[in-house]
């Protein structure tokens, strides 16, 4: 039966899966704006790296949430989810479609489900697990995690040190892992349908050359990932530490620029930590039942996204 409340379309997959050409696609057919779903696509100054719409495709569609901090900040799960609510209503109020594009799995958990109620921060606790990453490395955290709960430490970044603390965190706290205290928050009742719409790949090889293709275009381009890291470096108050620096790519990059690798490693490194990432997100799709999946590489996947979404707006 056709639900009675207003519709969002929610465009995920994995990078490199197509996502952007699918929503432009949408958007020559259908009023609609484009909410990004990308925790790196917010900071500004970071285009490359983070294969940022260029101006012209943003020139074709409203676009939110893109350029919206400075590499020196954070952005929160709760900030997006307060503002990805906001701009909803403000697109709805303006009679287009509101079209979610991203592929942060967990910004669009906490959309659809809500956010858990999981412990504060222990400060005791955290400068412990700081010591603990000073002496053994994020990696020896990550695996201790992997023990505890390794439903979350499958869906993180092994490098990603704020979150992995975080989890190790709440485990430690409440005693129960991260995973199952998410399974159990209760649902929020939106004001809106969602309708999730997953690009996946049916060959993983296809994606990983897709992927390994962008990442050479990334650096031969002039300027490149290498120039635009090079600017951010000139800061003094950005570090490798910062969620920014820590994006894929740009974490490769920075070492290459503090001679910690060369620019073969650079290339080897950055691709496989887009591919963990693809990996990841897929990894994120398949706990999501109540998705329509596409084939990001067949023939026609934006004209089969197109289909459905004429489709429910009947």
């Amino acid at each position: 039966m056709k639900s009675s409340k207003p519709l969002v379309v929610a465009i995920m997959g994995p990078t490199a899966s197509g996502k952007t050409a699918a929503a432009l696609a949408i958007a020559k057919s259908i009023p609609c704006e484009i909410i990004s779903v990308d925790s790196a696509l917010i900071y500004q100054g970071m285009d490359i790296g983070t294969a940022k719409p260029s101006d012209e495709e943003r020139s074709q569609v409203p676009h939110h949430l893109i350029d919206i901090l400075d590499p020196s900040l954070s952005y929160s799960v709760k900030q997006f989810r307060d503002d990805a609510l906001r701009l909803i209503t403000d697109i709805q109020a303006r009679s287009k479609l509101p079209l979610l594009v991203g592929g942060t799995m967990l910004y669009f958990k906490a959309l659809r489900d809500g956010l858990d109620d999981l412990p504060s921060a222990d400060l005791a606790l955290r400068a412990q697990l700081d010591m603990d990453i000073a002496r053994h490395g994020i990696a020896a955290l990550h695996a201790r995690l992997r023990e505890l709960d390794p439903i979350t430490a499958e869906r993180l970044n092994p490098n990603d040190t704020q979150r992995v603390q975080r989890a190790l965190e709440i485990i430690l706290l409440s005693g129960q892992p991260m995973s199952a205290q998410l399974d159990k928050a209760n649902k929020p009742e939106l004001a809106f349908e969602l309708m999730p719409l997953t690009l996946e790949p049916s060959d993983r090889k296809v994606l990983h050359d897709r992927i390994a293709h962008r990442f050479d275009l990334m650096l031969s381009a002039k300027p490149g990932l290498i120039e635009e890291t090079a600017a951010l470096k000139q800061r003094s108050d950005l570090h490798i530490g910062l969620p920014s620096i820590r994006c894929v790519g740009y974490r490769q990059a920075w070492d290459y620029l503090d001679r910690k690798i060369n620019r073969d490693n650079l290339r080897e490194m950055g691709i496989a930590a887009t591919r963990q990432l693809a990996k990841r997100q897929l990894t994120w799709l398949r706990s999501m039942p109540d998705r329509q999946v596409i084939d990001c590489l067949s023939p026609n996947p934006t004209e089969q996204i197109l289909s459905l979404v004429t489709a429910r707006l009947g």
